[in-house]
């Protein structure tokens, strides 16, 4: 059972502020920080396997990902250069401590989550490989903000020396093919600085809400989402992987078409397909080609009919097929299944509480209240592949 406090965990990162020593010409927070993290993780996993034949382990990639997210949220107060000093020193405790603070929110989540989570903290042999790729992530997708902050204000004291660490501890990552790549400045990095762009797209635009969630953050609640329910209905390794980084690149297309509201989508009959149709040439035409051709049919496996459950079956695309029959007869590693429907209700259930949250903290709006009752609505009694999904909508229903 994903509890409640664990939910309420994820959306506090939409309110930690990054930078907030500096001059900021944008909203930085810690949400969009982690997914725009994973995303490159995405990238730099896949250009070690594909270029150096490496072996990754994508569940623990993810699950570690997870796990520092959380790690972070807990520690928020503390600065990075503290942080890290801290971390050199008295680890251990801290590692201990936060475990501490978790420790009601992890318990009863299947997939021994809580026994991985204490592995990755105090066991330096296990995801070895899979924290190093974490790690370059952490620090690229630290550059690209700083970046930012640098372009607006490269007077401030000690940011050269700031701007020389981050350097530093790229560099210290070049063995990773991937970090070369992005360094470039080329095909790789036009990728990553495109995925980056969905920070400063916020989600429902034409409503005030607290707290604020752009597209990026909320592809990163939806991948984390599909990896708690994946766990729970008991899904294979490579239907778990496939259903969070799925998710974590559900909203991709919207970088070229920006978020098209569901209420303008379903105004017009067929709207929908045309806009549909619009994303599939864009993302053809504009961001595959800043992928390595290998890995494009597996990127179009995962944002093309993004909420359709699928299998790969003899070499063969079966699509339209239901997460319950997924369980019953393709729920193994060489049918790579992807469950669409259980996407599109974390999708819905991650609308569902941005609405609620907002609420809860008193701005309301019309959409807001619309959105939240609708959804409220649509899930209360849902089951997808045998879980209960209207127990966790009950959850922040009031």
């Amino acid at each position: 059972m994903v509890r409640k406090g664990l939910i309420e965990r994820l959306y506090e990162a939409a309110s930690i502020l990054r930078w907030n020593d500096h001059v900021r010409p944008v909203e930085l927070t810690e949400l969009d920080k982690q997914a725009h993290k994973m995303v490159i993780a995405y990238v730099l996993a896949k250009f070690e396997e594909t270029d150096k034949d490496a072996t990754i382990d994508w569940l623990k990639l993810i699950e570690g990902g997870i796990f520092e997210f959380l790690h972070r949220v807990i520690l928020t107060d503390i600065k990075p250069p503290v942080f890290h000093r801290l971390m050199a020193s008295k680890g251990r405790e801290l590692n201990e401590w936060v475990l501490k603070q978790l420790d009601k929110d992890v318990q009863g989540i299947k997939g021994d989550f809580k026994k991985k989570f204490e592995s990755y903290l105090f066991d330096t042999d296990y995801a070895k490989f899979e924290k190093r790729i974490l790690k370059a992530a952490h620090y690229l997708a630290t550059n690209w903000e700083f970046k930012i902050i640098y372009n607006v204000s490269p007077f401030i004291y000690g940011i050269e020396k700031t701007k020389e660490e981050i350097e530093n501890q790229i560099e210290d990552h070049y063995d990773l093919i991937g970090v070369q790549k992005i360094s470039l400045g080329k095909k790789s990095h036009g990728f990553i600085d495109l995925c980056g762009q969905l920070r400063f797209q916020q989600r429902w635009a034409q409503s005030p809400r607290i707290p604020k969630t752009s597209v990026l953050g909320h592809m990163l609640i939806v991948a984390m989402f599909s990896y708690f329910y994946s766990v729970e209905i008991g899904a294979c390794s490579k239907r778990i992987c496939n259903n969070y980084i799925a998710a974590l690149f559900h909203d991709l297309p919207e970088v070229l078409t920006r978020d098209i509201v569901s209420p303008v989508k379903s105004s017009i009959e067929g709207l929908d397909e045309i806009i549909k149709e619009y994303e599939k040439i864009q993302v053809d035409e504009k961001l595959l080609p800043l992928l390595p051709s290998s890995w494009r049919d597996e990127i179009r496996y995962f944002i093309e009919d993004e909420f359709k459950s699928k299998i790969i079956k003899d070499g063969v695309l079966v699509k339209g097929i239901s997460s319950s029959e997924i369980n019953e007869k393709y729920n193994d590693n060489r049918y790579s299944p992807v469950d669409g429907e259980l996407i599109k209700a974390c999708d819905h259930l991650a609308a569902f509480i941005e609405a609620s949250l907002s609420i809860k903290h008193g701005i309301k709006s019309r959409p807001l209240e619309e959105g939240r009752n609708g959804l409220y609505e649509l899930y209360k009694s849902k089951v997808i592949a045998g879980y209960d999904f209207g127990q966790i909508f009950d959850y922040f229903k009031a």
